[in-house]
């Protein structure tokens, strides 16, 4: 189900908990809300739909790969860039790393470990980061 978008500071900005099998239907309805704002959006995290769980979804090619939990265990590369958050429609200046590795468990809660570089790996750091509670 297409899930309306959170906009709220307040909101958005608490951390969220660890997801369960319990949470399936809210990866679900991330991966139909983000395919719905594709055009917007190459991710989306669990509290932008207003659900504090550690779930996000990012688009790779046709496809979409829910992650449950996500968690960043390597990265490389620092770099400073500008970015930009299209859901709050603000951007600021912050550090990113160029290649990082995600743990991750997949809606069957089955570990997984991905190597993500360039505008994915920044992608998931910003996505991330909504679910620490930080507002990019």
């Amino acid at each position: 189900m297409v899930r309306e978008l959170i906009r709220d500071a307040d909101l958005l900005s608490r951390k969220s908990k660890a997801a369960t099998a319990a949470d399936k239907a809210i990866a679900e309805d991330l991966v139909d809300t983000l395919r719905a704002n594709t055009d917007r959006f190459f991710g989306m995290s669990a509290n932008m739909i207003g659900e504090r769980k550690r779930i996000i979804v990012i688009c790779n090619g046709p496809f979409f790969v829910t992650m449950m939990n996500p968690k960043i265990t390597g990265k490389t590369r620092k770099y400073t860039t500008d970015e930009a958050c299209p859901l709050l429609e603000n951007s600021c200046t912050l550090e990113r790393y160029e290649t990082v590795t995600v743990a991750w468990q997949d809606m069957e809660m089955q570990d997984r470990v991905t190597i993500l570089e360039g505008f994915q790996a920044q992608a998931v750091q910003h996505l991330i980061d909504h679910l620490d509670g930080k507002l990019v």
